[in-house]
C-alpha cells in the first residue's frame, strides 16, 4: 500500500462557522499561534489575552472528503459594552490567503453574529496592508493607532451590509475561487 502526501493538498470547500469542538479551539489556538507569535512577530510565546475569555471563537475549516478536516482561518468577536462589539485576531494560513475569500467570509460571520446579538457598532483595529479588504466590505476608517508595535487603522463597520445571524454554530459553506 502506498501513502499519498496530501500536504500539497488545498481544499475546495469551507466551512464559516462558530468553533465549539475542542479540536477547533485547539485548531484556533495553533492557527493564532503561527500567525501572530511565528510568522508576525506580533507576541511573544503566546498571543492569548483576557478577552479570549469571553470572545466567542470564529472559524473557517478546510474539508476533506466533504468532511471537516482543519481550521485554517479564525477570527474571535467580544462585547466590551452594551451593544459595543470589536472583533480581532483576524487570521488565515499562509497556503489558504490567496485560495478564497476566507477573511472576507469570517468578517461577515463576525459582524453578522453581533447584528443577530444586538450590536449597535461593530469596530476592529486592523493591521494596515489590511485596509482595502475591509473597506471593499463597508467598513470607514476612523484613525491610525498603534498596537503591541504595529500600526492599525481602527475601522466601523456598516451594519446595514450585515444581516443579522442568531446561531452562528450553523454558519455556511464557500467554496475556493478558481484560478
Amino acid at each position: 500500500m502506498s501513502l499519498v502526501d496530501h500536504s500539497a493538498f488545498i481544499s475546495p470547500e469551507f466551512l464559516i462557522r462558530a468553533a465549539s469542538e475542542p479540536w477547533e479551539l485547539q485548531g484556533v489556538s495553533r492557527l493564532r499561534h503561527r500567525v501572530f507569535v511565528d510568522e508576525q512577530h506580533i507576541f511573544v510565546g503566546d498571543d492569548r489575552d483576557q478577552i479570549d475569555k469571553t470572545a466567542i471563537p470564529l472559524v473557517a475549516i478546510s474539508t476533506l472528503a466533504a468532511e471537516p478536516a482543519e481550521v485554517v482561518g479564525t477570527v474571535r468577536i467580544h462585547e466590551p459594552a452594551p451593544r459595543i462589539w470589536w472583533g480581532s485576531r483576524l487570521a488565515v494560513a499562509p497556503a489558504y490567503r490567496k485560495v478564497g475569500r476566507l477573511g472576507g467570509e469570517l468578517i461577515r460571520l463576525a459582524v453578522s453574529t453581533a447584528n443577530g446579538l444586538g450590536c449597535s457598532e461593530f469596530h476592529a483595529h486592523v493591521q494596515l496592508q489590511n485596509v482595502p479588504l475591509f473597506r471593499r466590505l463597508h467598513w470607514e476608517p476612523q484613525g491610525v493607532i498603534d498596537l503591541h508595535g504595529v500600526r492599525h487603522m481602527h475601522m466601523l463597520a456598516s451594519l446595514s451590509h450585515y444581516p443579522p445571524i442568531c446561531d452562528p454554530s450553523v454558519g455556511w459553506s464557500t467554496r475556493a475561487r478558481r484560478s
